[in-house]
């Protein structure tokens, strides 16, 4: 399967998506926060990214879904900044901070080119709502360098439709993880309150643009996969969430529920932790990850990421 990049930069479309992108950056209205600074100028928004990306690190990952591991790793590039920011990150010295270097187009373009050269299935931008426009104009050096693996865009979910649309026939396979359905949750913990909303409507156009997850030799070629982090306390909102994906994106949507959660970030500063709040002082406890597993059986939802095999073995096949 060509990657879809590809056939956009052979067709001459590529080259208008990134004009489009980065003129929105004089006034960024890229994500949902519609900051509206002058990041060619480098002025930084909540993102706390100017006009250029920065890489925090990268690398072949083994520990992603198994359709982006294969043999060889996903090739991940994490960029620093985050236009969500959830307090407890579980990558909150990355997400919130600009710490890392500085990379231009080409020399992105040459840390995809490393990846491949390295045997990674896919190129798996980590956090990119933030720097499509950066991502988009490092693709014609790539390109022509010889990149042809799939683009995976890992995103919190916290993205604008009208951006995704830049994206249209780039992306091969969209990864957001949908975190929280109750609106009060997301303004209390991320203070985004239209993240639901936000979410939901991102779902629709990945889906829209790639459909359900393509599979062929046990690797991830194009679609979508979306992840849930299951939160302590809160299985009833994973409940809505699977409901919506099994609903209204597709039964047949590859589901990664997640129960790596764990207290971090501002977590450890000082405050007044309300009753709803403490919960994220503890770890999922493994009855509320089971139940988020059965949930998933119970609304149809049967592709969900076998890492933990045992566990799937265990609670929904007995």
């Amino acid at each position: 399967m060509i990657a879809s990049y590809r056939i956009s930069y052979e067709k001459g479309e590529l080259q208008e998506r990134i004009k489009r992108a980065l003129s929105w950056m004089g006034k960024c209205t890229l994500c949902p926060r519609m900051c509206k600074v002058n990041r060619l100028q480098n002025e930084a928004g909540r993102c706390l990214i100017g006009r250029y990306a920065v890489v925090a690190s990268y690398g072949p990952h083994f520990g992603e879904e198994s359709p982006l591991v294969g043999r060889k790793g996903s090739g991940t590039i994490f960029f620093a900044g985050c236009n969500l920011g959830c307090i407890f990150c579980q990558n909150y010295d990355i997400s919130h901070t600009n710490h890392g270097y500085v990379v231009f187009p080409v020399q992105l373009a040459e840390i995809m080119m490393e990846l491949q050269r390295m045997g990674c299935h896919n190129i798996n931008f980590v956090t990119p709502s933030h720097i499509v426009p950066q991502i988009l104009e490092s693709l014609p050096y790539a390109i022509g360098k010889g990149l042809e693996v799939p683009l995976v865009y890992n995103s919190s979910g916290y993205d604008r439709v009208s951006a995704l649309k830049l994206l249209e026939g780039i992306v091969d396979i969209y990864m957001p993880d949908f975190k929280f359905w109750d609106p009060l949750l997301a303004k209390k913990w991320c203070d985004a309150e239209d993240y639901p909303e936000r979410a939901r409507a991102a779902l629709k156009e990945m889906h829209k643009q790639v459909g359900d997850l393509i599979i062929e030799d046990g690797l991830a070629k194009r679609g979508l996969l979306v992840r849930h982090l299951v939160m302590p306390g809160f299985v009833e909102d994973t409940r809505k969430i699977l409901r919506f994906i099994a609903q209204e994106i597709s039964p047949n949507t590859y589901v990664n529920i997640m129960n790596q959660y764990r207290p971090m970030g501002e977590l450890f500063e000082e405050r007044d932790w309300d009753e709803v709040d403490r919960n994220l002082l503890r770890m999922l406890r493994h009855e509320e990850y089971l139940a988020a597993l059965k949930i998933a059986q119970e609304l149809g939802l049967s592709r969900i990421d076998d890492r933990r095999s045992f566990l799937k073995w265990l609670f929904l096949e007995r």
